[in-house]
């Protein structure tokens, strides 16, 4: 497939780049700093990928760079980018919708905040004590409800470098809600203490990058399972307990 990555000299984008190539696809770059690019993918690598160099809110550069692609991931910006951020991802969605060349499949990043708790109405982003900056994804998933796309939104925790888990574990993945057990009794408590025992709990959304960008190019298809969905990532143990 050809695959165009938005933001990729970030964290997860350089290494959806680099999977992407490995897995065969024809990868174009989307970046403002060619520099940093090269830098950081090396002569070699650099040699697999197209680059572009531009401006990610210009709606014309975005839909020429969206020209005969297959699909496209966001990787671009964060929520602390605040109006800039949610422009950038408004921008290459609408470019996405009007493009009459490119297929409609879409990934974009989010985070855990986004997912449903079990056995309650709320998402972590609306809940006291969440940074109200999350509230951008909040944002960028009301603007992808409005949109007929084939997207998907990432939503994991805190991103870490690549890690070795035990063979014992595996990656869940789920849609919608969060990834990890919740109790029933949790619909009982106020949404200050839910928020608490959230944080309390962070780490276990701990995921590493190369796991992240796997999953979104395994399922990089259009009409796969994850249409239209918000995705959650975690680590399970195999091992019962007992």
């Amino acid at each position: 497939m050809k695959i165009i990555v938005f933001g990729a000299t970030g964290n997860t984008g350089r290494r959806a780049l680099e999977q992407g190539g490995k897995m065969g696809h024809e990868m174009t770059a989307f970046v403002r700093n060619s520099e940093k690019f090269y830098e950081q993918q090396g002569e070699r690598s650099a040699k697999q990928v197209k680059v572009i160099v531009d401006d990610i809110i210009n709606p014309v550069s975005v839909g020429e760079a969206l020209s005969h692609q297959d699909a496209a991931i966001i990787a671009a910006g964060h929520a602390g980018q605040g109006d800039e951020f949610v422009r950038l991802v408004d921008n290459i969605i609408s470019q996405c919708e009007i493009h009459p060349a490119f297929s409609g499949r879409v990934w974009v990043m989010g985070g855990a905040g986004l997912l449903d708790i079990p056995y309650t109405d709320l998402i972590g982003n609306n809940l006291p004590g969440f940074p109200p900056a999350y509230k951008n994804h909040n944002r960028n998933f009301e603007r992808l409800l409005q949109s007929e796309l084939d997207w998907s939104i990432m939503c994991p925790g805190t991103m870490i470098d690549s890690i070795e888990p035990p063979a014992s574990v595996h990656l869940h993945v789920t849609t919608e809600t969060l990834p990890i057990s919740i109790p029933k009794t949790i619909k009982e408590l106020s949404e200050a203490d839910i928020a608490g025992y959230l944080f309390s709990r962070l780490q276990e959304l701990d995921v590493a990058y190369d796991d992240v960008v796997k999953c979104m190019l395994h399922h990089i298809e259009l009409g796969g399972p994850f249409k239209r969905k918000r995705v959650g990532l975690a680590y399970q143990s195999d091992i019962p307990v007992s």
